[in-house]
């Protein structure tokens, strides 16, 4: 495996043993820089990982352990994150690794499976990895060999087909061991390209796309019916993986759909697709556990991605990547429509009046202002990327009345607050503290500071009439 493919295992073993309150604390500093427009050491990659990591922490990613890993190691810049729902091209999920290794060892070559795990067991234990790889190697010959035997055997049995397909236990089960199988098989060859790739691309410039280009059409390069998986290898290293496009464009001359649909690279226009849907699928994973600050970010990631392709591809409405795209663009609006329309709600219920009877001895719930903190922040990001993504009008719409509400009842907040009494303060008090949040993100930072300073003043002058009487 290439020695930054280690790296970056071991950089993921490290973020998934990290305690949850720390993976939590990592992501929320990621997510803030990100969105301040800081430059996060180790770009969108890093941010990705702990992502990955917060994910797989909801305990529904069983872990591999030490030999399988070892087995598996070629497939890292195949795999995907994400709740598995469908089947990716020339792709792996990573949840499906378990099933496929507890097939391997419980039907496809059990006695195998259980030699290499007591071997490479002891090897990995005494720190050995010459002996990790060479037994690493001897059982991926063996594995293709009874892989190749196997889907022989069910070739023209369609019924012994399925059988096989339910004992693996995977979404795409013959397709996830086909992919496998082109893997293992060229292991060494995509390992020799993803060595020679640069290992981060910002953004794929025509000198870039030249050379890249060139080095899959080399002599050591894929046959054409694996391109697809040196596409994904491609695409592991864009900060943007959208412009994988511009390949296919490069070899089509042409930016016409039909033109680049007829070339060898047509799949690096399935590549960029399926990864805004993988992107939809993590915003989904993200809206539900009321994270809006990495869905702003996932959202900018997906607009941008949405605005390239219908940039720089001419697609046609009724083209299969044309429907697939408006059906992102559809479901994307329909995710973040019921987020957007509460926020006027949640404002007004965090802000509205109260009486003194209502408010003694309480103060508003911390992490109710924070999330909708966030959720203003997350309206304001629909509002710009709105064109992209089929929210307009109710994104305008809502930032609208979050403006107007806060605009015209500042006024009753910093009445309360000045002439609230002791056992009220508090809670007078933690609704203004709000209310200069939510400024904050809607007017900015200057506006929220006037907003403190009049609090302030508010607060002030009730203490000194209270110590006047």
């Amino acid at each position: 495996m290439a020695a930054g493919g280690l790296l970056i295992e071991r950089l993921r073993d490290y973020l998934r043993d990290l305690p949850a309150a720390t993976r939590a604390l990592l992501i929320a500093e990621l997510e803030r820089a990100a969105l301040r427009g800081e430059e996060i050491p180790g770009g969108n990659f890093l941010l990705n990982e702990v992502r990955s990591a917060v994910r797989e922490s909801d305990g529904t990613t069983p872990r591999l352990d030490g030999p399988a890993r070892l087995v598996f190691r070629p497939l890292e810049p195949f795999l995907f994150d994400s709740n598995v729902v469908h089947k990716y091209p020339y792709r792996i999920a990573r949840a499906s690794l378990v099933p496929i290794w507890r097939w391997i060892g419980r039907d496809l070559m059990p006695e195998q499976a259980a030699s290499f795990e007591r071997e490479a067991g002891r090897a990995l234990a005494a720190a050995d990895p010459a002996t990790c790889d060479h037994l690493t190697h001897l059982f991926h010959e063996r594995l293709i060999e009874r892989i190749r035997i196997t889907f022989a055997a069910v070739a023209s049995n369609e019924k012994a087909r399925r059988r096989l397909a339910g004992q693996i236990g995977t979404v795409a089960p013959l397709e996830d061991i086909g992919d496998l199988l082109a893997i293992i098989t060229r292991r060494d060859t995509f390992a020799l390209i993803e060595n020679r790739l640069p290992g981060h691309i910002p953004n794929l410039t025509p000198p870039l796309i030249d050379s890249v280009m060139a080095l899959l059409e080399s002599p050591f390069g894929v046959a054409h019916e694996l391109l697809p998986y040196s596409l994904v290898l491609v695409l592991s290293q864009l900060a943007a993986p959208w412009q994988l496009i511009r390949l296919a464009v490069k070899a089509a001359g042409s930016d016409h759909d039909a033109r680049v649909a007829g070339t060898p690279y047509a799949t690096a226009v399935v590549h960029a697709l399926g990864e805004i849907e993988r992107q939809v699928a993590e915003l989904k994973f993200d809206l539900r556990r009321g994270s809006a600050a990495a869905c702003t970010v996932l959202l900018k990631s997906i607009h941008d991605a949405v605005r390239g392709l219908r940039t720089e591809l001419d697609l046609a409405p009724d083209s299969t990547w044309g429907r697939q795209l408006a059906e992102i663009r559809a479901d994307v609006s329909s995710l973040l429509k019921a987020e957007i329309e509460s926020v006027p709600g949640r404002v007004r219920r965090l802000l509205r009046p109260r009486t003194a009877r209502d408010t003694r001895g309480f103060v508003l719930d911390a992490g109710d202002i924070a999330s909708t903190e966030s959720l203003i922040e997350l309206v304001g990001a629909c509002r710009n990327y709105a064109s992209e993504l089929a929210l307009n009008e109710i994104a305008q719409r809502t930032y609208h009345e979050v403006e107007q509400y806060l605009d015209t009842d500042k006024q009753a907040l910093l009445e309360g607050l000045r002439k609230a009494s002791d056992a009220e303060r508090a809670f007078r008090q933690s609704q203004v503290d709000a209310a200069v949040r939510f400024c904050g993100k809607v007017f900015g930072q200057d506006y929220a500071s006037i907003l403190t300073k009049a609090a302030e003043v508010a607060a002030h002058s009730e203490r000194k009439a209270a110590a006047k009487a």
